[in-house]
């Protein structure tokens, strides 16, 4: 699964050529559509403010999801295929045009995947469809995407990544897992594949991080010895891989799953001493990087020893990486793909501190027992209230063509 991986943020700063196909901007003051992080950042943003709180109420019993899901799966589908399936829409069509140096989904076409996309959503909370056709819409997304990524792909004969359409395909299969438990075909499946996603996006964090944290980091400190080590990248993306294919064919037995957790786990964390973590305390936009990847070993971690520490491991997992780095790289690419300053805004950097702490509080909520739901709530609120600051700061940006005059 090795391949040049998708580098955001400006051409310099990423090491990405310029595009020599991109003509000048038009002009049109409208850019929504322009380019694939733009509206898929601002709806997975949007999903994140909204959804958290919508699930605090439904604990409090004060609203109920009206789809065919039990609340707990509900809640989970969402927060993976919705919420973070739309961050995985928006980097992958920038990155595939970065890589093919063809464009992938612009105007109509790109509206018509936000679209899909939404129908999804309002069909996984919709008390008229019939549950098959409610499986239906919500599992069409992921297959149009794969066409719209598959066309640069295979035109421009990116074999190396290919990649990224098995994990499409991984995601869509672990999509139609759940929608078979909650039909009542394949019972337990709901949460079976929720767990097989989150291992999927593990794996995917894990390829991503290791080629551009360390870069990042070392391109903006100048210091030398931050670099990859790419016997430990394969060792620590193998394991995980390893893990994933135990947790979807149930092939190997617990203690041997608990093995694999803490390798991972290992692997990880040990790939990530040479990256420069204590350089990039100075600046929001590489220290919320690294603090999101550490949860990923923090996470495998809390899964190997078990108990009631391995039920902290799936938050640590989704709440704590996937919230983090998804909303610092969705900070730093609507920046550098928008032609501006790699300079997070004060705001943002302090949404950067919200997540993390509220990603601590889900983390720790099992422990501190009668105050369980507080901890929720405040958890809850903090994540929730960093994407809001992010809506805030960046639709601005994300609705206005780059600052730079150029395409995109």
């Amino acid at each position: 699964m090795a391949g040049p991986l998708p580098l955001h943020g400006s051409p310099e700063a990423s090491g990405l050529p310029r595009s020599s196909s991109a003509p000048p901007s038009s002009g049109a003051r409208f850019a929504l559509f322009a380019k694939g992080f733009r509206p898929f950042f601002f709806l997975a943003a949007l999903a994140a403010a909204a959804l958290v709180p919508i699930w605090l109420l439904v604990l409090a019993g004060i609203v109920r999801p009206a789809g065919h899901f039990d609340p707990l799966s509900w809640h989970a589908h969402e927060m993976i295929f919705g919420f973070t399936t739309a961050v995985i829409a928006g980097f992958l069509l920038t990155a595939v045009g970065n890589w093919t140096q063809r464009e992938t989904a612009t105007g109509l076409v790109l509206g018509s995947l936000c679209a899909l996309w939404a129908l999804g959503r309002a069909a996984m909370s919709s008390s008229v469809l019939p549950p098959r056709a409610v499986a239906v819409v919500d599992l069409s997304f992921v297959p149009a995407l794969a066409i719209v990524l598959a066309r640069p792909l295979l035109a421009a004969n990116n074999r190396r990544n290919f990649v990224m359409l098995g994990v499409l395909g991984a995601l869509f299969a672990a999509n139609a897992m759940t929608h078979a438990g909650a039909l009542g075909s394949a019972p337990g499946w709901e949460r079976r594949g929720a767990l097989v996603a989150v291992d999927v996006i593990v794996v995917l964090m894990l390829l991503i991080a290791g080629r551009v944290v360390p870069m990042f980091t070392r391109n903006a400190t100048r210091r030398a010895e931050i670099r990859s080590v790419p016997a430990l990248d394969a060792l620590a993306v193998g394991s995980m891989v390893v893990l994933t294919v135990s947790d979807a064919f149930l092939t190997a037995p617990p203690l041997m799953v608990t093995a694999l957790a803490g390798t991972a786990a290992v692997l990880g964390a040990a790939r990530a001493v040479t990256w420069g973590s204590r350089h990039a305390l100075r600046d929001p936009l590489l220290w919320i990087l690294h603090a999101g990847y550490l949860w990923i070993p923090i996470g495998l971690a809390l899964r190997a020893v078990g108990g009631v520490y391995g039920a902290m491991a799936t938050h640590a997992l989704t709440a704590g990486a996937i919230g983090a780095l998804t909303l610092g790289m969705m900070a730093r690419v609507s920046l550098g793909h928008t032609g501006r300053p790699l300079v997070a805004p004060p705001p943002v950097a302090w949404a950067f501190a919200m997540i993390t702490a509220g990603a601590a509080v889900r983390v720790a909520a099992p422990l501190v027992g009668a105050r369980y739901l507080v901890a929720l709530a405040l958890g809850g609120g903090l994540w929730a209230a960093a994407f809001v600051v992010y809506v805030v700061a960046y639709a601005g940006i994300l609705v206005s063509p780059r600052a730079d005059g150029r395409a995109g």
